[in-house]
């Protein structure tokens, strides 16, 4: 098997994602998916639309920016061109022209996706993944996923997609504080076989870093995995 560059194979496949040591946030009753940003008026999309929708099942390895690869994983939803010109496109008014989307969980996490990447033939909205329903390690109760990019991008625990007219751009804090951030910016495309990890760091200088943290990484999975299946009990 061969592998994108600087990547490991890892058995299984860890939990991931901004807080490792966390459990997954709770799943609403109903869950929907909010379409906001340059359309023409704001609305939700509940996920049971999405089984209106042709399906597809995509089976495609999976790659961690910090360096690991969990491979011949089988998804099942449904495309995101598909939700696209289904949903979002009739909401746009005339002549607007969207470049990128933004992809939002309800555990915070954002990603943001050119829209030449974001309409790729092998970018899902998931909602299974080897046959069984979502769980909460891997994103309940939709997720986006995109093949192609590091994981990073694809946002778990799906709750709000926006389309811009430009990249949207983090505005949050200080520029000082900013500033070690931005360095570690992600890259715009994230795209696994050219390595493109992040926006201004050459590859090989963040390859060591990664891969002494990947054991961290997978400890701090399995105990957030852990509290999500035995939550504290109030005292």
């Amino acid at each position: 098997m061969t592998l994108p560059p600087g990547q490991h194979l890892l058995e299984g496949f860890p939990r991931f994602g901004a807080h490792l040591s966390r459990p997954a946030p709770a799943v609403p009753i109903d869950p929907v998916i909010k379409i906001r940003g340059v359309v023409t008026e704001g609305f939700d999309v509940p996920l049971t639309e999405l089984a209106t929708l042709p399906r597809r099942e995509l089976t495609v390895d999976f790659h961690c920016v910090a360096g690991w690869s969990a491979t011949n994983l089988r998804w099942e939803g449904v495309s995101f061109e598909t939700v696209y010109r289904t949903f979002i496109e009739p909401a746009l008014a005339p002549e607007t022209s969207v470049s990128h989307v933004l992809f939002r969980g309800l555990d915070g996490w954002r990603s943001v996706v050119s829209i030449d990447d974001a309409l790729a033939d092998d970018v899902l909205i998931a909602q299974r993944l080897d046959g069984r329903p979502l769980d909460s390690d891997h994103g309940a109760p939709a997720r986006l996923v995109s093949p192609h990019q590091y994981g990073y991008v694809s946002t778990k625990h799906l709750c709000r997609i926006e389309v811009h007219t430009a990249e949207p751009k983090n505005t949050h804090g200080s520029l000082l504080r900013q500033l070690p951030l931005r360095l570690l910016g992600v890259h715009p495309r994230a795209r696994v076989w050219e390595e493109e990890r992040h926006r201004y760091l050459p590859p090989w200088s963040v390859r060591p870093v990664y891969r002494a943290t990947i054991a961290a990484g997978v400890n701090l999975s399995a105990r957030g995995s852990r509290e999500a299946r035995n939550p504290p009990q109030p005292r």
